[in-house]
């Protein structure tokens, strides 16, 4: 879908339909409302009168125009309450308006922007808000059916706007809007391949393809060179699978400077079967998207390079599958991670923040500032925060605030857990240096102290999107299937950073 930007008056453009907000219990028209509803009649004004239009969030009341105006239709948006309207909200209104005109056939949709001037929203903001609802509701992965949908799909959005002084401003918001979801987007549809079309190969042949058309460096080591480099935790959950593994590396560089201002380190489980401690055959297709981190370090660094701040990122993924064999790991089995640390497998299941403990004894061995991992790492953090929030961890606060921060301007709703030392002691192991789970307790703590073992001293913040990664039913802008979470966090993280390349250690 493109989406444009028009100076003029929305009642003389040609459309399928124009889309337009009203605050809740509004009584009359006002603004672009009412002018286009003289056009009407006052058709509009009636509705709002005899009270079918209220003005709830997402409410939708279609008028046909019935050759009055240019536009087939005229269609009325909910924005709920004045003083409750977010940036957010715009795009979860944006998302449900347009999914409903797709429905009734709508290719080409002109539409005002929402809220500016109320609760610090500007034009650019509002721009942005509209352009990311509408790419991100409007998602589909249809790769794999032989027969598409008949309904087709919205072709243009067109941004109208009256004040020729706004065009920069609503052009600048609509091109930051359009990267963030089209990175996104690209994050769903590596989530949404099933195992057989997203191998670690194919995981590293997308992040060569990414690193062409944005100018990024990559590396992709094969089993030989991550052995050499001594990932033996890494390479025991790949040794029971078919599929050779990829350790998959990727730079921006937005500075003259050798440093690694920050590493996003993607968990890379393309399937994960549990191992020899399978899980249960219910549900498991699901497993296809325990690779969720990854795809969102390398959609990340996609956006990253498009934005261009002055910041060094190294996107890592350790790409490989968690499979049954005659050669898989086994319960019990002492590995050695690449910082030398020793690892007694308990539950061969906790095989994430085993690829973890390698990614990121890679980062600090590069010399990353700072390190921000993301990984579909415990059925706990699920059960804690369902698939609304994502469970937030540190060793730095100030780091975690700058992250939730982030994700606040997303939308991705975020959660800090606690990271008691006294949870350490389920970690440990009486003939390893660490066990690979901590048992039932506290499983997310447990399994992010873990991986905080190998961030070592380094500032970190570990994301536990398992319940936040895939959705079973549509929610606001989130589509059934992969979400794309953390992806626009981590972009707007890295943009914090502009100039600084640190905020670890800001107040």
């Amino acid at each position: 879908m493109k989406i444009k930007v028009r100076i003029g008056d929305i009642g003389t453009t040609k459309a399928d339909a124009i889309l337009l907000g009203i605050f809740e219990d509004e009584k009359k028209t006002a603004g672009d409302i009412a002018n286009l509803d003289k056009s009407l009649n006052g058709e509009i004004a009636k509705l709002l009168k005899q009270g079918e239009i209220k003005g709830k969030q997402s409410e939708i009341t279609v008028i046909h125009s019935l050759g009055k105006i240019p536009s087939d239709r005229v269609t009325v948006i909910g924005l709920g309450k004045k003083e409750d309207l977010t940036e957010d909200k715009i795009r979860i209104i944006t998302a449900d308006a347009c999914r409903a005109l797709r429905k009734k056939g709508a290719k080409q949709i002109d539409v005002t922007l929402s809220g500016v001037g109320v609760n610090g929203i500007t034009a650019q903001t509002s721009a942005q808000a509209i352009a990311e609802g509408a790419l991100l509701g409007l998602y589909t992965f249809t790769r794999h059916l032989s027969k598409k949908s008949e309904q087709g799909e919205i072709e243009q959005l067109m941004i109208t706007d009256r004040n020729n002084k706004n065009k920069t401003a609503i052009e600048h918001g609509v091109n930051t809007g359009t990267i963030l979801a089209e990175a996104a987007n690209l994050a769903r549809d590596m989530v949404n391949e099933p195992g057989n079309f997203m191998t670690p190969a194919i995981m590293a042949a997308e992040a060569k393809k990414i690193a062409k058309k944005y100018n990024l460096t990559v590396d992709v080591f094969e089993r030989e060179q991550i052995q050499k480099l001594g990932m033996g935790a890494f390479l025991g959950v790949a040794q029971g699978s078919a599929q050779p593994p990829k350790f998959i590396v990727l730079k921006y560089q937005g500075k003259n400077a050798k440093t690694i201002d920050i590493a996003l380190v993607g968990k890379g489980l393309t399937f994960d079967s549990g191992g020899i401690s399978l899980k249960p055959s219910a549900d498991m297709g699901d497993m296809k998207s325990d690779m969720a981190g990854g795809a969102s370090v390398i959609a990340a660094i996609s956006a990253i390079a498009q934005f261009r701040p002055k910041v060094n990122v190294m996107a890592i993924v350790a790409a490989t599958e968690n499979m049954p064999s005659g050669t898989a790991v086994k319960p019990a089995d002492i590995l050695t991670a690449m910082n030398g640390k020793t690892i007694e497998v308990e539950n061969t299941d906790a095989e994430g923040r085993l690829t973890l403990a390698d990614a990121l004894g890679y980062a600090n061995k590069q010399g990353a500032k700072q390190i921000i991992d993301i990984a579909t790492l415990t059925g706990a953090c699920v059960v804690a925060l369902g698939d609304v929030t994502t469970g937030a961890f540190t060793n730095n606060q100030a780091l975690v605030d700058k992250v939730i921060a982030a994700a606040n301007s997303a939308g991705d709703k975020m959660w800090q857990l606690p990271m008691f030392d006294e949870y350490k002691e389920q970690n440990k192991s009486d003939v390893a240096d660490l066990k690979n789970t901590g048992g039932r307790k506290a499983g997310a703590i447990t399994a992010a102290l873990f991986v905080g073992e190998f961030a070592e001293k380094t500032p970190w913040v570990h994301l536990d999107i398992a319940g936040t990664a895939l959705l079973d039913k549509p929610k606001g802008y989130y589509v059934k299937g992969a979400t794309g979470v953390p992806t626009r966090t981590l972009v707007n993280l890295v943009l914090s950073l502009n100039n600084t390349g640190d905020i670890a250690n800001e107040s």
